[in-house]
């Protein structure tokens, strides 16, 4: 494993993790889809599906910019949380509720993206990098918004379905 002596190695490490992270969502994204139930849910999945593949060909610009392979190196963190959201997809849940399962599973994964591309936002600011900072800032804004747009679908649509899948299972039960 090469050395990490600067700001530069720093930045490229980094970039090789979010690079792969990328990559892992554009194979767990039409899984996704499939379970939500939602079509808003849906449609919000298929978006970041072609935004992600829109941020992927940034990352390639950024690794042209900095003269280095575009390669990605396991993003060890990615995998888990998408293992994570694999676990919840295999739960026998109303479509109600798999659907604000799929939303938190999401949203966690939008946070790590948040938290990367905010770290190399800053390491290419600091470096100079004015074109790389931008190309990766247009990667955050994406990432930022799609959370809020989980979020607010949540608040506003899906976790309400799933409690209203709640209510109803307990009436019924209780008119057995």
């Amino acid at each position: 494993m090469p050395k990490l002596k600067s700001l530069d190695d720093l930045l490229v490490h980094e970039l090789q993790d979010i690079y792969n992270a990328e990559a892992q969502i554009l194979k767990a994204l039409p899984k996704m889809i499939k379970a939500a139930s939602h079509p808003e849910l849906q449609s919000a999945f298929e978006e970041h599906l072609e935004q992600t593949e829109g941020q992927v060909e940034r990352l390639d610009q950024v690794f042209k910019l900095l003269g280095v392979p575009a390669k990605g190196k396991k993003c060890e963190g990615m995998a888990g949380l998408l293992e994570e959201g694999k676990k919840v997809m295999e739960e026998d849940a109303e479509p109600g509720v798999m659907d604000a399962a799929l939303i938190a599973a999401a949203q966690k994964v939008e946070h790590y993206e948040i938290a990367s591309y905010g770290c190399l936002c800053t390491y290419a600011e600091m470096l100079g990098y004015d074109q790389v900072h931008d190309l990766l800032g247009q990667n955050l804004e994406e990432e930022e918004l799609t959370d809020e747009k989980l979020t607010a679908l949540a608040e506003s649509v899906i976790n309400l379905d799933a409690e209203v899948a709640e209510s109803e299972d307990a009436e019924e039960e209780a008119s057995r």
